[in-house]
């Protein structure tokens, strides 16, 4: 096997256990409130029910990854920084938004971070594009997802405010 295509397959590894591993962070957080304070507040008719949530942000989790592999594996280096660095900045607000719905159980300021990660993942797609049109397709799944997510919160947040 060529030593490159190696360090491709590599980097997709990389890419999914960093995708995965932050996704956990904010599981951890979730968990500690699914329990009680989640379920007393008032939820729209249309919120789906629990068992969704896992598969869904699975599937996108690893589409995510394969976008940015995509990217990192095409591009030049003046391309690549800066698609990856708002990869990762969007990583971190997607991991941010659990913590501060769930663990802080403020879905004003999870409403807030939502809309952040929204205008974060946006401009992912623009700057993938420009590398990959394959990577920013894949992402158009993940902007669909946290667009229903963040009317969802600000439901959540409106009616039990």
């Amino acid at each position: 096997m060529d030593t490159s295509k190696k360090h491709h397959w590599l980097s997709l590894f990389v890419l999914i256990g960093a995708t995965f591993g932050a996704s956990a962070f904010g599981a951890l957080a979730a968990s500690s409130s699914l329990g009680n304070w989640y379920h007393l507040l008032a939820k729209p008719s249309w919120n789906p029910p629990e068992e969704v949530f896992a598969p869904v942000w699975s599937v996108l989790y690893l589409i995510m990854a394969v976008a940015a592999w995509l990217v990192w594996r095409r591009g030049s280096e003046n391309e690549v920084i800066p698609a990856m660095t708002t990869y990762f900045a969007q990583l971190v607000l997607n991991i941010l938004w659990p913590l501060l719905f769930f663990g802080l159980r403020a879905p004003g300021w999870a409403a807030l971070d939502i809309l952040l990660l929204w205008l974060a993942i946006i401009v992912a797609i623009a700057q993938f594009r420009r590398v990959s049109l394959p990577a920013a397709w894949l992402l158009a799944p993940y902007l669909a997802w946290v667009t229903f997510a963040s009317v969802l919160n600000i439901t959540i947040w409106r009616i039990n405010a």
